[in-house]
């Protein structure tokens, strides 16, 4: 079964979520996925991902971050440029928080009996693990968190001088490899940053975080560098740290994906994740 339905979180720009469970009555754990810069939430094999671990006894719920490019009208891709260029960090934090807060409302869209709110775990993608981190590290409702192919730090991508010509341009241009988009990033988000470091600084932040942490990490990943999971695992020792050989930054997912089966790298962390959760129930 899978549910669709609108968050609206306080900064005023509503987001798509979706659930996937196995309808019975009985409190499921409940996995929150979040997905990296450039993402959303129905890319590649992600709806392959929901239903996996649905068949395994969890309520899996993904998400659009409200800015991540996608409409309430149409969230089959990114085309919305101007939203896209206005997403920070923090904003992504907040509706992390609004979809958290959604799932306690008697009055929500999801049926409560079905979901074990006490068992709350997040899987956050690439820039959508350092998101994961930070959230749990402000709320104990939090279970416990597994990040993939995750990002360590926020400020660490671009020299000074990029940083310069960002703030005079008021906008930087990234190139989305697989539609050819050009798209903008404007220096709202450098800005929202520093104002919000004690929020944001996930080195520092991390430390704070008494959750379980899961760390996966592909050998072959191509975007994110492999010794961000390994500083991830120094600042937070008691974490699980889990490197896959055959994986890349996508776990073998791309967009679109054709195949009716999940990647085998895709399917080894899903499995990672389903037994770090028991584990932490």
């Amino acid at each position: 079964m899978k549910v669709d339905f609108v968050v609206y979180p306080e900064h005023g720009r509503p987001f798509t979520a979706d659930a996937t469970y196995m309808p019975n009555s009985q409190p499921k754990p409940v996995i929150i996925f979040t997905h990296g810069f450039k993402g959303f939430k129905d890319w590649g094999h992600f709806n392959l991902l929901a239903r996996y671990f649905a068949e395994r006894g969890f309520a899996f719920i993904k998400f659009n971050f409200a800015y991540n490019g996608t409409t309430l009208e149409d969230h089959s891709d990114i085309h919305d440029m101007e939203a896209f260029g206005n997403n920070n960090f923090s904003l992504e934090l907040d509706d992390l928080q609004a979809l958290i807060d959604l799932l306690f409302d008697p009055s929500g869209p999801v049926t409560q009996n079905e979901f074990n709110l006490k068992r709350i775990y997040l899987i956050g993608h690439s820039r959508g693990g350092g998101a994961v981190i930070l959230k749990a590290a402000e709320d104990a409702r939090i279970k416990a968190v597994a990040t993939w192919a995750a990002v360590s730090d926020y400020d660490q991508r671009w020299t000074e001088e990029q940083m310069q010509q960002w703030k005079q341009d008021g906008v930087q241009w990234i190139l989305n490899g697989r539609t050819g988009q050009q798209m903008p990033l404007y220096y709202q988000m450098v800005e929202d940053y520093y104002q919000n470091r004690h929020r944001l600084d996930i080195p520092q932040v991390i430390k704070k975080m008494h959750q379980p942490l899961l760390i996966l990490h592909g050998e072959q990943d191509e975007t994110v560098p492999l010794q961000m999971a390994r500083a991830l695992k120094s600042w937070k020792p008691d974490a699980e740290l889990h490197l896959l050989p055959e994986a890349n930054h996508s776990f073998g997912g791309s967009h679109p994906f054709e195949q009716n089966e999940l990647p085998e790298a895709a399917r080894h962390a899903a499995d990672l994740s389903i037994g770090f959760f028991q584990k932490h129930a």
